[in-house]
């Protein structure tokens, strides 16, 4: 059935004349615009459309799929750029040039190429919704499991083994279902689990101020929000190469055109460190710039968290990247003033914290349909204006994530990277994860943890004194904090992404590094108690060495030498007082 356009408000369509159900996608216009039903008011229904409506008229026809926005969920995922709403960027490359034009539709999956499928299943097995099977090796270290899809259920008559494209039947279930390698599934929709479990396991990052004051979960959620300059993309570069999951999906949600450009440049380039492989193989990447139409900005985030809810299926853990959500936000209030609702502040719609609530929600640790485990772990980007975390979405956001790495221009300027301030970041996950500290890394762990915490807090107190008397004025003791403080920033918080040998430190590395600096610091202590004049304490050669240490390839052998050394050191002093 056909309908036409009452009204055209930028992204946002009236149409009359056709049936419609909420989140139908329709065709809109000559050029067969995509668009998703967002409103229903009595015979009009109003349109959200994904792509430029320069040129659209009143009058213009309107076709109802009957179908909801959804994405194509298969082999060929992994190494894939997409678009907004899964159109393959490569492929709209070598259709026309540059610059997309409108009303161009492309499959998310490729139709063409085959794929070995091995059966895991005989005939006579009893299926259901997320069983698997059989299994496609997509990439070198990542094997496809292809699932029944969710509410499909019966009894295997056949299965096939051999070489198939995604749209080829592969088993046939009793009353005649056909099952191929490929499904689809409404992005709006949560993919359906057995059941949602607490996150007891960090998800390693490899970078210290993350993993040693402030870890999230597998399966957990944090933001990290931050003013422009501070750092953003690079650390998420980081979590997306060195966390421990094995799938990434990486949104780049409404960001600028050059940097998005940075990123797709730079991920096809980067080594896995764990296979030595490109990280492209086990990465989907969505781009989605900021000059790209605002209504397909919104739908980027859908289309990526069906993507990783779908390996999260397979028993996967998956790290989700979504950056940033701000532009997200942008995007639902364009939208909802042309819809003319009633404004929440700063203009947002009302239900932003809803939405942003459903995307998160999404994360976490989960049993699957099949009997695995999985687990999506999402850190959202913020941007917020003029690094202001007072406003709508970084607040919204806040209430929801157990993580908030802060970013600060100041540590920017100063070239401390990452930049995220200590004094302002948290974690709630810290104390759900003390029995995994204590068995993969010490029983010292937390208490070492929560003294550089303590000792940080002390500083930042201190250098308030320190502002309007000098520091030469402070009690020794007090001067020694400082410079234990000082030796904690530099020598642990502080980390290089682009050295090859600190651009990654284990958990083993950090807590050496963490004990090293508090023995120090416990060792000046009590020389100064005992009558050791500050100088010549902080005169001591191995003081200077641990500043060189993270990096060392042979960390073991030089912090060990470096302990030695400063046993030999305090004991001299001692015997010379």
């Amino acid at each position: 059935m056909k309908g036409e356009i009452f009204r055209v408000s930028g992204p946002v369509v009236t149409v009359s004349g056709v049936k419609t159900r909420m989140y139908d996608v329709v065709k809109v216009g000559n050029e067969g615009l995509m668009g998703e039903v967002i409103g229903i008011e009595g015979e009009k229904s109003i349109v959200q459309v994904y792509e430029d409506t320069n040129g659209v008229k009143p009058g213009e026809p309107v076709e109802n799929t009957g179908l909801s926005l959804s994405v194509e969920l298969g082999p060929g995922l992994l190494k894939s750029i997409y678009d907004g709403i899964q159109r393959p960027l490569p492929l709209l490359l070598t259709k026309m040039g540059d610059f997309i034009r409108r009303g161009v539709s492309a499959n998310g999956l490729d139709r063409t190429q085959q794929w070995e499928f091995k059966p895991t299943v005989k005939k006579g097995d009893t299926v259901s919704g997320g069983s698997i099977i059989g299994t496609v090796q997509e990439t070198q270290n990542i094997e496809h499991r292809i699932l029944v899809p969710p509410g499909v259920s019966g009894t295997v008559e056949e299965i096939k083994k051999g070489k198939f494209t995604v749209d080829q039947t592969v088993c046939v279930l009793n009353g005649g279902t056909e099952l191929t390698m490929m499904q689809k599934w409404p992005v709006r929709k949560p993919r359906p689990v057995a059941k949602k479990l607490m996150p007891s396991t960090p998800l390693l990052t490899g970078q210290r101020i993350l993993d040693g004051l402030f870890p999230v979960a597998k399966g957990g959620t944090a933001a990290i929000p931050g003013p422009f300059g501070s750092g953003k993309t690079v650390t998420q570069q980081q979590l997306a190469k060195w966390s421990d999951t094995d799938i990434v999906v990486y949104i780049g949600c409404g960001e600028r055109g050059n940097e998005m450009a940075d990123v797709l440049n730079e991920f096809p380039e980067l080594e896995d460190p764990k296979t030595g492989r490109p990280l492209m193989e086990r990465t989907v990447l969505i781009a989605n710039t900021s000059n790209m139409p605002v209504a397909a900005r919104e739908a980027s985030v859908y289309t990526g968290i069906t993507i990783a809810e779908y390996y999260r299926d397979m028993g996967y853990d998956v790290s989700l990247m979504a950056d940033s959500t701000s532009r997200w936000a942008e995007a639902m209030r364009e939208i909802s003033s042309r819809l003319e609702e009633m404004p929440g502040e700063e203009g947002y719609p009302a239900y932003l914290a809803a939405r942003l609530s459903e995307f998160y929600e999404r994360a976490g640790k989960t049993n699957t349909l099949a009997g695995n485990q999985g687990s999506i772990t999402v850190i959202g980007a913020v941007s917020p204006p003029g690094g202001d975390f007072s406003e709508p979405v970084t607040q919204n956001t806040l209430r929801i994530v157990k993580v908030f790495w802060a970013l600060d221009a100041k540590l920017a300027q100063r070239r401390h990277f990452p930049a995220i301030n200590w004094l302002n970041s948290y974690s709630l996950y810290t104390k759900a994860f003390s029995e995994w500290y204590g068995k993969n890394v010490s029983p010292e762990w937390e208490k070492l943890r929560d003294d550089a915490i303590n000792l940080l807090q002390r500083e930042a107190e201190l250098q308030e004194i320190v502002q309007l008397v000098g520091s030469d004025a402070l009690p020794e003791d007090q001067q020694l904090t400082l410079e234990i403080a000082r030796m904690m920033r530099e020598y642990f918080l502080q980390q290089n992404a682009y050295h090859e040998v600190d651009t990654y430190c284990s958990m083993h590395k950090q807590y050496r590094l963490l004990k090293a600096i508090t023995s120090f610091g416990d060792r000046a202590g009590s020389a100064l108690e005992s009558g050791v004049p500050i100088k010549d304490v902080l005169a001591l050669k191995s003081k200077n060495d641990l500043a060189k240490v993270k990096f060392e390839r042979e960390f073991d052998k030089a912090i060990d030498g470096i302990t030695a050394q400063m046993d030999d050191e305090f004991k001299k002093l001692q015997e010379a007082k």
